[in-house]
């Protein structure tokens, strides 16, 4: 499954790159979420398959910090690329004349480096914040990865600032960011309905019903984490809803968005196709003498 990820988001961000007609803001947007997904995965998948094949579950305290810093950058940056593609059908549809002129190149790229800059304070906070908690020596974390509310609750010290921080800044980056979703798809909903064409708004949805997906899977599987953990105090409940959160979701977001998109059917064709050429090309060349 790791590999399935990394290959199919490695093979978004190629046919994005090499077609020109995918030089857009959409799928500019798409193809900085496919590598954030390929680093998102990367930060527990392979720990965790290293720990199967060596037969040891050892981590350092060094290690499940820099895990866990990781892992709070890459989701959270997840959620704001979310939000921001969200924004970008939200132009389109709803202000299609003026489109070329708001979602110009320099603010596609403000956008995304203020995901960047946002994610990686939020990150270095947290971080921060676990470091300053005392922990026992020899602690087992009930999961397979350092995860922020699993490290908070083995901690031997006072944990009251950390719960308080750590859920003014999930309801303000991710109820904020859900909020902004919703009031975006309000509005493309309320413009589609406007549309006196059948044709017109099939087409208006078709551009959205991927990104629509995705926003689904992921916050279903993000909000399932957090209540399995919140509910069931079950770790092996809570370790199967993470699966689907750090592998899954990023494994089928690449499926989501080329099964139904032409235009990445049409640049991923390409790609392999000039793939083929070269090779060919190559081998001909080894057999002449």
């Amino acid at each position: 499954m790791y590999l399935i990820t990394v290959l199919g988001n490695l093979l978004m961000i190629l046919a994005v790159s090499s077609d020109p007609h995918l030089h857009t803001p959409m799928y500019f947007f798409l193809s900085n979420l496919s590598f954030v997904d390929i680093c998102f995965t990367s930060t527990t998948v392979p720990k965790m398959l290293v720990n199967i094949q060596m037969q040891s579950k050892v981590i350092t305290y060094e290690g499940c910090i820099t895990q866990m810093c990781f892992f709070t950058l890459f989701v959270v940056l997840d959620n704001f690329l979310l939000i921001v593609m969200a924004y970008d059908r939200f132009v389109a549809i709803c202000h299609p004349l003026h489109y070329t002129v708001i979602m110009h190149p320099w603010l596609c790229g403000l956008l995304v480096l203020v995901s960047w800059v946002i994610s990686i304070l939020n990150s270095l906070l947290h971080s921060l914040m676990v470091l300053r908690l005392s922990f026992c020596t020899d602690l087992e974390i009930p999961h397979f990865f350092c995860e922020l509310n699993q490290m908070i609750q083995l901690a031997c010290s006072d944990t009251f600032v950390n719960y308080l921080v750590t859920c003014f800044l999930v309801g303000l980056l991710g109820g904020g960011s859900l909020a902004g979703i919703l009031y975006s798809y309000s509005k493309i909903v309320s413009s589609i309905r406007a549309m006196s064409s059948a044709q017109g708004k099939y087409k208006a949805f078709s551009t959205c019903a991927s990104h629509l997906s995705v926003v689904s899977l992921f916050y279903l599987t993000s909000l399932g984490v957090y209540l399995s953990s919140a509910v069931t105090h079950s770790s092996q409940s809570s370790a199967t809803t993470s699966v689907m959160y750090t592998v899954v979701t990023p494994m089928l977001n690449p499926f989501i968005y080329s099964l139904r998109n032409k235009d990445i059917k049409g640049a991923l064709e390409r790609v392999f196709r000039l793939t083929g050429i070269r090779r060919t090309i190559i081998l001909r060349l080894k057999k002449c003498p």
